[in-house]
């Protein structure tokens, strides 16, 4: 007799299809299951014959040899191991690091031959100089916040938010959205799951303006840019503008704009994860470099680029009457055209690095940064999946005037 219907086991809700591999997935998980495939059965399927004994005895030894190199290129499993390599690559960093202007130079002007002072020379050297330097600074800040990230995983993360009173809610989300993953694609789960421990709507989007805006990768660029003031001052008026607009938003009471089946969602308890060592919070850490850095270093190359052509070729003081102090009007239209715009911290704080050499407002481009990172047209469009439209333009409106008084009070008074 066949078992009925009914004794299947219920399966989780999931009625945007989020629980579905991506194609990336599915190519990765088919990757692994052939390299996964014992070696004499991926050569006897590449030509349909058996394999003779001699053959199968290549396969083997060349499996491992294999296993041999791997094993060889591992790195330690033991804390002391870990440890021991993660101070010799920092020792190896560090050197980096402070020789990275004289080899600039050298490579711009004697293996290159570009004349110093014309604006290619110039160009050149910005590039060559600020790559490495950013994607240093970052491989070193996204370790040591991979490491941080592994004590908040996302129930604890909801655990500390579910319970909290409003104005304690908003102060722990903006600051805990600095520490934890997020991207425009993962906003509906987390949406959805902090909704459903019973975290307000108000702390939630908080933490929904706070983490892609105030994340390691601002921080790190704006401080290899620009230096530690203007990073230190912008960590600190977004993580007010996170704050305050989740406070407007929660007072505003809109619950009722957001999606029914959304409310409908009750988290549960959710799997208790085992506590981790050293050695795998430090595994953690390496992962987060190979996986962050790894995704955001075309957007470094490609803002460092355009970068490179505004120091370069762009008069000195240029800017100042478009994107100056002076100008009123240009806080608001920046705000504007970021809103539109998508890219992440790593693209864009390059591009402002360049513009403020150029004579424009630290005022004007903190703003223009922020509401590129903050308010971009994609994470909307995604956000519209569990959104009402006036909630989402109350979100876009409330942000959009932060960040614009955030503007106005730089160039003001710096």
């Amino acid at each position: 007799m066949k078992p009925s219907n009914s004794s299947k086991p219920l399966q989780p809700l999931d009625p945007l299809g989020l629980g579905k591999p991506c194609a990336c997935q599915q190519k990765a998980q088919a990757a692994q299951n052939l390299s996964e495939q014992d070696p004499s059965e991926q050569a006897q399927a590449s030509d349909g014959k058996p394999l003779t004994e001699r053959q199968r005895a290549h396969a083997a030894a060349r499996e491992a040899r294999e296993k041999a190199r791997a094993a060889a290129l591992a790195p330690p499993d033991n804390l002391p191991g870990k440890l021991g390599l993660t101070v010799a690559v920092l020792i190896v960093w560090w050197n980096l690091y402070i020789n990275l202007p004289g080899m600039a130079r050298f490579a711009t002007y004697n293996m290159l031959g570009l004349v110093q002072g014309s604006h290619l020379g110039e160009s050149v050297e910005f590039f060559l100089y600020d790559t490495p330097k950013v994607l240093l600074l970052l491989a070193l800040v996204v370790f040591g916040v991979g490491i941080i990230r592994s004590f908040f995983t996302p129930e604890r993360t909801r655990r500390i938010l579910a319970g909290k009173s409003e104005a304690v809610g908003n102060v722990l989300a903006a600051l805990l959205g600095i520490v934890t993953p997020f991207c425009s694609c993962s906003a509906v789960p987390l949406f959805i799951g902090f909704l459903g421990a019973g975290v307000p709507l108000g702390v939630t989007f908080s933490f929904l303006i706070s983490a892609p805006m105030v994340n390691e990768i601002a921080v790190v660029l704006l401080y290899g840019l620009l230096g530690w003031k203007v990073a230190a001052l912008y960590m600190g008026t977004g993580l007010a503008v996170a704050i305050v607009s989740g406070l407007v938003i929660g007072k505003l009471g809109m619950e009722r704009h957001v999606e029914q089946w959304v409310l409908n969602v009750r988290a549960g308890g959710g799997d208790e994860v085992p506590e981790l060592t050293w050695a795998q919070r430090l595994d953690a850490g390496a992962h987060a470099v190979r996986d962050i850095v790894g995704k955001v270093w075309p957007w470094v190359l490609a803002g460092i680029a355009v970068g490179a052509g505004i120091h370069g070729y762009v008069p000195e003081g240029f800017l100042a009457g478009i994107m100056g102090r002076g100008a009123w009007w240009s806080v608001p239209v920046a705000v504007s055209i970021g809103i539109p715009m998508y890219s992440n911290a790593a693209g864009i704080v390059p591009v402002v690095h360049a513009l403020l050499e150029k004579g424009a407002a630290l005022g004007t481009v903190l703003a223009f940064m922020m509401s590129v990172i903050a308010l971009s047209l994609p994470e909307m469009i995604i956000l519209r999946k569990v959104l009402k439209p006036r909630l989402i333009a109350v979100f876009a409106g409330v942000v959009g005037a932060g960040i614009m008084l955030v503007g106005f009070l730089f160039n003001a008074i710096l």
